[in-house]
């Protein structure tokens, strides 16, 4: 097994590996080097969606997406993004393929996602690249004064956030749910350090706040959320399978693939 650093302060690629078939010491290394950047990329893999699933849950339970059309039909723990099993594929496409600004996954869920993995079927010929920040850098690099401040808050989120962005891609039942509300400040369960859990894509409040006090404290937020080092942009290649932890990272869809070309991944959502 090869590991090398993918920038200086978040991810890892590892390569000369077959994930299907991992020694138990394999395996390990595998795990921590993920806890230890955040971010893992494993290259050059070749999987059936069995397989894919299978390799998933050795991360933890897998939970299929609140989207129910984007599940695949066999293997509902996967999601399919970039094709459809709907007859307005175009539509479909384009949900499933636009850029999105910086986020975590899930934090409208009231459970906690752990991590969300992607495996590269088919990758455009340029664009489409992921973008990955470090929370615990954010974290770190806010003033004592902000820290205290945000000890203790705590965060509604919701699927779409403010201005219910794809609302309508739920079911209406999904629709209606109130909102999750998470700790601002989250101390992570595995590794025991402290990161920022903010999301300005789903985020509505500070919970028992209004939103324009609430809008002041984001604005402050969003400077400390993107540190030096503590970026990293995935150029992705065929066989690619990658995996961030959401507890303590942010990541955004940058768009810009061409719009007659293919980007083919599954997903898989894991929690805690």
């Amino acid at each position: 097994m090869r590991i090398e650093k993918a920038a200086p302060l978040i991810g890892a690629i590892v390569s000369d590996i077959d994930v299907k078939a991992l020694s138990e010491a394999d395996w390990a290394q595998l795990y921590q080097t993920w806890l230890d950047h955040q971010v893992m990329i494993v290259r050059g893999q070749t999987l059936t969606k069995a397989d894919y699933v299978a390799y998933s849950r050795r991360f933890g339970a897998l939970k299929p997406h609140r989207v129910k059309r984007t599940r695949d039909p066999e293997h509902p723990e996967i999601t399919l993004m970039g094709v459809t099993t709907r007859t307005d594929a175009k539509t479909d496409r384009v949900i499933l393929n636009r850029g999105q600004g910086w986020h975590t996954d899930s934090p409208w869920d009231t459970d906690i996602c752990k991590a969300t993995q992607l495996y590269g079927l088919e990758i455009p010929s340029y664009g489409g690249d992921t973008l990955f920040a470090n929370m615990y850098a954010a974290y770190d690099a806010m003033p004592e004064r902000l820290k205290q401040q945000a000890a203790g808050l705590k965060l509604e989120f919701a699927y779409g956030g403010r201005e219910r962005k794809s609302v309508d891609l739920l079911d209406p039942e999904d629709q209606k749910r109130p909102p999750a509300v998470h700790d601002l400040v989250r101390v992570h369960s595995e590794t025991g350090k402290k990161s920022l859990y903010f999301n300005p894509y789903h985020v509505l409040r500070v919970h028992g706040w209004s939103d324009e006090e609430s809008d002041k404290l984001f604005a402050e937020l969003s400077w400390y959320m993107l540190q030096p080092n503590a970026e990293y942009r995935h150029k992705w290649r065929v066989g690619d399978i990658v995996i961030w932890d959401n507890r303590c990272t942010v990541h955004s869809a940058a768009g810009g693939n061409p719009a007659d070309e293919r980007r083919v991944h599954w997903r898989t959502t894991i929690m805690q």
